[in-house]
């Protein structure tokens, strides 16, 4: 049996163009000495059963606090269900949630939402 996904997702582990510039952008924080170490979809967390959430990006920081980071396209992109899926995983979990942004033109920077 083959399963489908919605139109324009892309396979797991598979990044999109924005991620991608994203990832770009976290590999030049990793030089710079401000993160330690990053991975794409590493992390899957059991938030109910049958209900989990993978966040885009799991970020070690130099500090040594592990930020969750959720790539949008923009901040009307994010769902209610993915709103409210990462707000049950900041109640339980040790972690820093944020949703990431593209600040506007590609290389103008990125916007941080903390959950």
């Amino acid at each position: 049996m083959r399963r489908t996904q919605a139109l324009g997702r892309l396979k797991t582990g598979q990044m999109n163009k924005g991620e991608a510039r994203y990832a770009v952008y976290l590999d030049e924080q990793k030089l710079a000495g401000a993160v330690l170490w990053w991975k794409f979809e590493a992390v899957k967390l059991m938030i109910a059963p049958n209900t989990s959430i993978t966040v885009d990006f799991a970020v070690m920081l130099a500090s040594g606090v592990i930020e969750l980071r959720d790539y949008k396209g923009a901040k009307a992109m994010v769902t209610d269900d993915a709103r409210a899926k990462m707000k049950v995983a900041a109640a339980q979990f040790p972690f820093v949630f944020k949703f990431i942004y593209p600040a506007g033109k590609v290389g103008s920077g990125w916007l941080e939402e903390e959950i």
